[in-house]
């Protein structure tokens, strides 16, 4: 068998293209902002960004990004460990350890390789390794990567994962891994009791809170929202939702980051993120520290467009982020949905299997205008009967 007859059979795209249907890879021209201008010449109200603080076109973030283009060109062409690394990038890892409340921390040229690195550079052989079973893709490659053993427990299971820590043996070395804010559904993980489960046999835990920086507690994130900073041992964030850039840092301890430095080969083997990208997210954290009140402002949008689908009938996941999740029957309603808004003017995200069961995904941002909420929640007045109530309230109830 050729190894490419998988590919020549993959036809799934094709007919919903076709149909108008497709709704991945859309092309939009300028800025990511509430306003997003199709490549047709439309524009839509953007309610699925994850431009939480509405900064990537934020003038200040913009001429961060030129100025360190004009000092430092488009690209280092290595590695940091080698040729790649500039007082930028070790300024931005000095700012978010202070502005997080961790002892240090260590910049990545992705969120993705931030997991890679600091799970791979960590997990041996008879290590074992407990992920949520929501957790990001990046987590589970990078799992997958380790000689460690992987073991999955439902999602924000805690006593499913007393079991799983119960069961390893004392001998072995366990971390456990959870996402801070999970993307999909916009809910929590239980922080305390994960802190307290890890202290009592022993293990490790690891928070990636891409998600949840820029968001919760003045933008501090998860561990700060529930005060339990000083209890995660190592935390993952990304720049490219609230810090509108593009890169990612692992915080934690100064010797495990040191180890980190030499062990992580996500960022070993890989070139350092461009000087534009860290300025640009040393800028937006400026403004955090400075306008905290924009965390504020995109909680406050979300929940006021979650009260009015929630008075049309929608079973929304319960949340306290900017992310609202509405579930959908099947695959088909939710592309019909999301093709019936894009024609009301209201840009949402369609997540299919395997990504997560069928569902809108919705994000809303500080910069969002009340006109374009009661926008969106008109377009969602308009398509309800493209979506029933039924799977929503399993799925609500899961969550």
């Amino acid at each position: 068998m050729d190894i490419f007859d998988r590919a020549r059979s993959f036809d799934l795209a094709h007919g919903a293209r076709q149909a108008g249907l497709y709704p991945y890879f859309t092309a939009f021209d300028g800025p990511d902002a509430t306003t997003a201008r199709l490549t047709t010449g439309e524009d839509v109200v953007m309610c699925g960004s994850n431009n939480y603080l509405g900064l990537t076109a934020d003038h200040r973030i913009r001429a961060a990004a030129k100025a360190a283009i004009d000092r430092y060109g488009t690209s280092r062409t290595g590695s940091r460990l080698l040729n790649g690394n500039t007082p930028l990038h070790d300024e931005l890892e000095r700012e978010l350890a202070d502005f997080l409340g961790m002892p240090a921390a260590l910049v990545f040229a992705t969120g993705y390789q931030a997991n890679l690195g600091v799970i791979t550079g960590l997990l041996a052989r008879d290590d074992v390794v407990l992920i949520d079973r929501e957790a990001h893709a990046s987590i589970y490659d990078a799992c997958s990567m380790t000689p460690a053993k992987v073991r999955r427990f439902p999602h924000n299971d805690m006593d499913a994962l007393r079991r799983r820590l119960a069961a390893c043996t004392a001998e072995a070395s366990t971390l456990v891994v959870v996402d801070g804010v999970y993307s999909m559904a916009g809910d929590l993980c239980p922080l305390p009791q994960l802190v307290e489960l890890c202290g009592e046999y022993g293990a490790r835990l690891l928070v990636d809170d891409a998600h949840g920086l820029g968001v919760l507690a003045e933008g501090r994130g998860t561990p700060a929202h529930f005060g339990r900073t000083a209890d995660v041992d190592l935390l993952s964030i990304t720049f490219s939702k609230a810090l509108a850039s593009v890169g990612g840092a692992v915080l934690g301890s100064p010797e495990v980051i040191e180890y980190l430095r030499h062990h992580a080969r996500s960022q070993i083997f890989s070139a350092a993120a461009p000087p534009a990208n860290i300025a640009a997210a040393l800028a937006a954290l400026d403004v955090l520290r400075n306008e905290p009140w924009l965390c504020e402002q995109a909680l406050a949008n979300a929940q006021f467009v979650q009260g009015e689908l929630h008075d049309l009938g929608y079973h929304t996941v319960p949340s306290e982020t900017p992310i609202i999740c509405v579930p959908t029957l099947d695959v088909t309603a939710t592309v019909l949905a999301w093709r019936a808004l894009l024609d009301e003017g209201v840009y949402v995200n369609a997540i299919l299997p395997p990504a997560a069961s069928p569902r809108l995904r919705l994000s809303f941002t500080a910069t969002h205008s009340p006109e374009q909420l009661k926008k969106a929640v008109s377009a969602f007045a308009a398509v309800r009967k493209l979506l029933p109530v039924g799977a929503a309230d399993d799925l609500a109830a899961a969550s």
